[in-house]
C-alpha cells in the first residue's frame, strides 16, 4: 500500500481525535471538565452512530464542517469566557452585521479570517482522504448488528424521553427547578399518547441518558444539537413575535415637544431595595448616585414576581402581574409606542439573547431599532461587567436621530455577585471575590456571600453614575429610569434560603428611581412636582409602561393615566405578587426572618 495512503489514513484518524478533544480543553488551561464521563459516552456513541449509518467518512463528513468552522470560535470562548458555543453565542453571529463585527473586532478581523480559512482548509484537506480510502468503511456484518442496536436504542431513549425521568440534577441557583424531563416534541398516536401519559416516570439513574446539556458540548456533533436550539428558539421567538405583529397603540407625541430629547431605561438585575444606601441602608453603597440633585428614589416599587424571564415582560408592557406566567403577550412594548411617536429605539444588552429565561426578553428587544447583545460570557466568572454598556450607549447618544429611546438590560447584580465587579471594588471583605464555584448553599458563606452582593451594588452605583454622566454632556434634553426586574433573599437573620423564587419581600421589593436633566425639569415642571408626591406612592412595575410614555408626553386613544407617575391622575392599584397564589401585597403579613408574603385572605387562583 502507497506510504502517502497510510498517513492520509492516520491524519484522517487523527484529525477527528483532534476535534473530539475539544469538550476537553479545559485541562490544558488547568480547569475542569463538566461531566467528563458522559461527554465521554455521548462523543463515542455519536462516532459509532455515523459509522454504522454511513458506513464510512466518505459522507459523514461533510456533516462535520459546522464543529471544523467552530473550531476557532469555540476556543476563543473557552480561553477567555471558560465555556463553549451556546445557542445565545449562535445568536450573536446570526444577529451582528458586518459593520458590528468590523466595530468589535478591529484589526482582528483579518487574524479571524485567516483561522476560519485555515480550519476550512483542514477540514478540505481531509475530504479527499476521506472520499477515497476505502479501509476505514465498516464492511463487517457486524455493523447491521450496530445498526439493529441502534434503532433499538433510539426507540426505548425516545420512551423515556416521552415519559420523563424522575429526577434531574441542578448545579446552579434557580427559582425553578425541574422534577421531570420531558422532550414534548415528540409525538405519536392518539392512543399511544394517551398510554403514554399513564406511565410513570423512569428512574433518576436514567438521566444521564438524556442530558441534552452534555451532549450538546460534546464534539463533533454537539454543534448540530446546538444549531437545532437555535433554530427552535427563533422559531419559538417568530411565533411570540407573530401574536403581536400587527398590534398598533396609535402613538403619537403631543404638541410642544418640539424639541431633541433621549430617554434612557436601565432594566437592572437582581437587586434588592433595602441593600441601597439610598434608601437607608447603613452601608455607603450609593455614593454616586447620593450626590445626584435631579435623582428621585421610589421607596415602594415591588415586582409581581421574581423571575427576569416573567418581569421583564410586566415592566416594558402592558401585560398584567396576574398574566406574568402566561407565555407571550398580545401587545408591544413601549418601544413600539415610542417608534410610532417618532424615537429611534435601541435595545444594548449584557445579558444572554436565548434560552428558557431570556427569550421572552428577545422577543421585546427585537422591537428596537437597534438590539445589541454583548455578553459573550453568560453569568459566569468571565463574563463582561457592565461597564461593556458604556460605548455602545455612547454610541447610540451620538446617533444622529434627533429623539431616541435606549434601553438597557444590565447584568447588574446577578449571581455569582462577587463576578459583577471588578477588584477595585471589593470593599467589604470576606468576600467570595477570585473564588471560581464557591458553595453558595454553605451558611459557613453568609457573610461572605452577603459582602460580595453589597460590593456588586456598590459598582452598580458606578455604572449607573457614569451613565448618567454621558446623558449630562449631551446638550438637550435628557432623563434616565432605572428599574431592577427583581431582588434577592440573602440567609437574613435565621432564614436559610438564599437567591430568589422565595416569596419573600426581599425579591419582591424593588430599587427604581428617575434622574432627569435641567432640560428636562425645564420643559415638564409639572411632571417633576408629580413624580417627586409619588416618590412614596405604593407602585408597582405595572406603572413602568404607564409613566415612561407619558414621562415625554405620548399619547394614545386607551391610555392610563391613573397608572403614571408624572400624571395627576395617578391612582392607587391593588399590587398582586407571586406567593403561593396571587397575594393581594398590600393586604399580606410577613412571615418569620425569610419574610415570606402571606396572603390575610385567600390568594386568586393562577392560570399558566
Amino acid at each position: 500500500m502507497p506510504k502517502f495512503i497510510i498517513s492520509s489514513k492516520y491524519y484522517l484518524i487523527a484529525s477527528y481525535f483532534l476535534i473530539s478533544c475539544l469538550p476537553f480543553f479545559n485541562y490544558i488551561l488547568g480547569k475542569t471538565v463538566e461531566q467528563p464521563g458522559r461527554l465521554l459516552f455521548y462523543e463515542t456513541l455519536c462516532w459509532l452512530v455515523l459509522w454504522s449509518v454511513f458506513k464510512g467518512p466518505r459522507w459523514f463528513h461533510y456533516a462535520l464542517i459546522p464543529a471544523f468552522l467552530a473550531i476557532p470560535i469555540e476556543i476563543y470562548l473557552r480561553l477567555y469566557f471558560g465555556q463553549g458555543i451556546s445557542t445565545h453565542h449562535l445568536g450573536i453571529i446570526a444577529e451582528t452585521s458586518p459593520k458590528e463585527a468590523l466595530e468589535f473586532l478591529g484589526n482582528k478581523v483579518w487574524l479571524l479570517i485567516i483561522i476560519f480559512l485555515a480550519t476550512f482548509a483542514w477540514w478540505w484537506s481531509l475530504l479527499p482522504a476521506a472520499k477515497t480510502i476505502r479501509e476505514l468503511d465498516w464492511h463487517h456484518r457486524s455493523r447491521w448488528i450496530s445498526l439493529a442496536i441502534i434503532c433499538s436504542v433510539f426507540i426505548c431513549w425516545s420512551y423515556g424521553a416521552r415519559v420523563g425521568v424522575a429526577s434531574a440534577s441542578s448545579s446552579q441557583p434557580s427559582s425553578t427547578t425541574s422534577t421531570e424531563i420531558r422532550l414534548s416534541q415528540i409525538r405519536s398516536w392518539a392512543g399511544l399518547e394517551e398510554y403514554l401519559d399513564q406511565q410513570a416516570p423512569l428512574p433518576s439513574w436514567a438521566e444521564e441518558f438524556y442530558d441534552l446539556e452534555s451532549f450538546s458540548r460534546s464534539w463533533p456533533l454537539g454543534i448540530w444539537a446546538r444549531i437545532v436550539d437555535f433554530y427552535q428558539e427563533r422559531t419559538y421567538l417568530g411565533n411570540l413575535n407573530e401574536k403581536s405583529r400587527l398590534f398598533r397603540f396609535h402613538a403619537t407625541q403631543a404638541p410642544g415637544n418640539d424639541f431633541q430629547q433621549t430617554i434612557v431605561v436601565v432594566i437592572g438585575e437582581s437587586s434588592r431595595y433595602d441593600r441601597w444606601s439610598l434608601n437607608g441602608y447603613q452601608r455607603n453603597t450609593n455614593p454616586h448616585l447620593a450626590q445626584e440633585e435631579n435623582l428621585v428614589s421610589f421607596h415602594d416599587m415591588i415586582t409581581a414576581v421574581a423571575a427576569t424571564r416573567l418581569s421583564v415582560p410586566i415592566i416594558t408592557t402592558r401585560k398584567p402581574a396576574t398574566q406574568s406566567l402566561k407565555a407571550g403577550f398580545n401587545e408591544k412594548s413601549f418601544l413600539s409606542a415610542y417608534k410610532e411617536a417618532g424615537f429611534k429605539t435601541f435595545w444594548i444588552s449584557n445579558q444572554m439573547s436565548f434560552g428558557q429565561f431570556d427569550t421572552p426578553s428577545s422577543v421585546i428587544a427585537k422591537e428596537a431599532d437597534v438590539v445589541q447583545f454583548l455578553n459573550l460570557g453568560g453569568f459566569t466568572n468571565n463574563s463582561s461587567y457592565d461597564q461593556i454598556l458604556f460605548a455602545p450607549l455612547q454610541h447610540a447618544l451620538d446617533d444622529s436621530a434627533p429623539n431616541k429611546l435606549i434601553v438597557i438590560h444590565s447584568l447588574g447584580n446577578h449571581w455569582n455577585y462577587s463576578h459583577r465587579y471588578p477588584q477595585e471594588y471589593d470593599q467589604w471583605k470576606p468576600s467570595l471575590f477570585g473564588i471560581p464555584n464557591p458553595a453558595y448553599t454553605n451558611l459557613k458563606n453568609k457573610e461572605a456571600l452577603n459582602n460580595s452582593y453589597d460590593n456588586s451594588i456598590l459598582y452598580n452605583d458606578w455604572v449607573l453614575s457614569k451613565m448618567i454622566t454621558q446623558l449630562k454632556a449631551m446638550p438637550h434634553m435628557t432623563a434616565l429610569w432605572y428599574v431592577s426586574d427583581h431582588g434577592q433573599t440573602l440567609y437574613d437573620g435565621s432564614c436559610n434560603l438564599a437567591f430568589h423564587g422565595h416569596n419573600t419581600k426581599y425579591e419582591f421589593h424593588i430599587p427604581a428611581f428617575v434622574w432627569y436633566s435641567n432640560q428636562y425639569a425645564a420643559q415638564h415642571p409639572h411632571k417633576i412636582t408629580q413624580l417627586k408626591e409619588h416618590q412614596n406612592a405604593k407602585l408597582s412595575t405595572e406603572n413602568v409602561f404607564h409613566s415612561l410614555v407619558d414621562m415625554v408626553d405620548i399619547r394614545y386613544p386607551d391610555e392610563k393615566l391613573e397608572r403614571s407617575v408624572f400624571s395627576p391622575q395617578w391612582r392607587y392599584h391593588t399590587r398582586y405578587v407571586d406567593s403561593y397564589g396571587w397575594t393581594h401585597y398590600d393586604d399580606a403579613y410577613l412571615k418569620g426572618d425569610c419574610k415570606e408574603v402571606i396572603d390575610n385572605k385567600t390568594p386568586l387562583t393562577q392560570e399558566k
